[in-house]
């Protein structure tokens, strides 16, 4: 394993779906996600970036999970989202999809998903967000969102939604409505305030939602949101970092939890004590390194 590998996910993105690499775009921001290609590939990009520069309107919309709390995974993003913020003055919208995760048992209640998007707004605020530009989107108490996802659910099909996410008649009939209520998400900058320009920086693993909302987009004539691809990044394992893996860095972490969980980390020592002193360790097997390095 080679962390410093592109992971079939993002590959996929450019070889089967269309994507274009970052590192061909003429122009792009000098922030240190674009600048060490940890973000690696996108959609519409240059024509997002075109706008900001002009002075149009513009904005950032970042969805998170109520599900979970705030890990390493997540800071390419978020940092990104900051940059513009600061940089630039764009209101970042960010849906905290509590009714998802109750829709698919990530959490028992509906009661639970709702205190958990209320600890995620205050986290991201904590992490530095501005409290006049920042707008949350928690569908439990912005219902009228609801409203905007019955306008779109006419311009996508049970078939498009059964392909993209491979639903069966097994599964209960929130799932296959939640593309729709995802899609509101993402156009409600452009329904609500006319911003038409938006960005939404996402993991390979969600570029299925937006597909669905780019089709969307140009079936009801509102323009297509552009979209920033941030690499695979490894959790203690190696694997995808996430909380249901255990493998996370969160930020709520103390030190002494944190020197644990590194100290326990998928290193890049070879199998035995001879082999290590002979050859010397891997640093491109070594998560450690890899978060020092990105």
């Amino acid at each position: 394993m080679n962390l410093q590998e592109i992971p079939q996910e993002n590959k996929n993105l450019i070889n089967k779906f269309g994507a274009k690499l970052v590192s061909k775009l003429k122009k792009k921001p000098k922030f240190y996600t674009f600048d060490r290609d940890i973000i690696y590939s996108h959609r519409d990009f240059d024509k997002f970036f075109s706008s900001l520069e002009k002075g149009e309107k513009c904005a950032i919309l970042s969805g998170f999970n109520a599900s979970g709390t705030i890990h390493l995974g997540h800071k390419p993003v978020f940092d990104t989202n900051l940059f513009f913020q600061k940089k630039y003055g764009l209101p970042v919208f960010i849906p905290i999809s509590d009714d998802e995760s109750y829709v698919t048992g990530k959490v028992d209640t509906q009661e639970e998903a709702l205190e958990n998007s209320k600890k995620l707004a205050r986290e991201l605020l904590a992490y530095g967000f501005d409290p006049l530009k920042t707008f949350f989107i928690i569908d439990q108490i912005y219902t009228n969102i609801y409203n905007l996802a019955i306008k779109l659910s006419k311009k996508v099909t049970l078939s498009e939604i059964k392909a993209t996410y491979g639903y069966t008649n097994d599964n209960n009939p929130g799932l296959f409505f939640y593309p729709a209520i995802q899609s509101a998400h993402i156009l409600f900058p452009q329904e609500i305030y006319g911003i038409k320009n938006v960005l939404v920086p996402i993991g390979p693993d969600e570029d299925n939602h937006i597909r669905i909302s780019r089709d969307i987009a140009s079936r009801m004539n509102y323009r297509k949101p552009s979209i920033l691809h941030v690499k695979f990044f490894p959790g203690l394992d190696g694997k995808k970092m996430s909380k249901s893996r255990n493998n996370a860095i969160f930020l709520s972490d103390n030190e002494r939890t944190i020197r644990i969980k590194v100290n326990k980390a998928h290193s890049g020592g070879r199998e035995t004590i001879a082999e290590h002193k002979k050859y010397g360790g891997n640093p491109n097997k070594d998560v450690s390194i890899f978060y020092l390095k990105n």
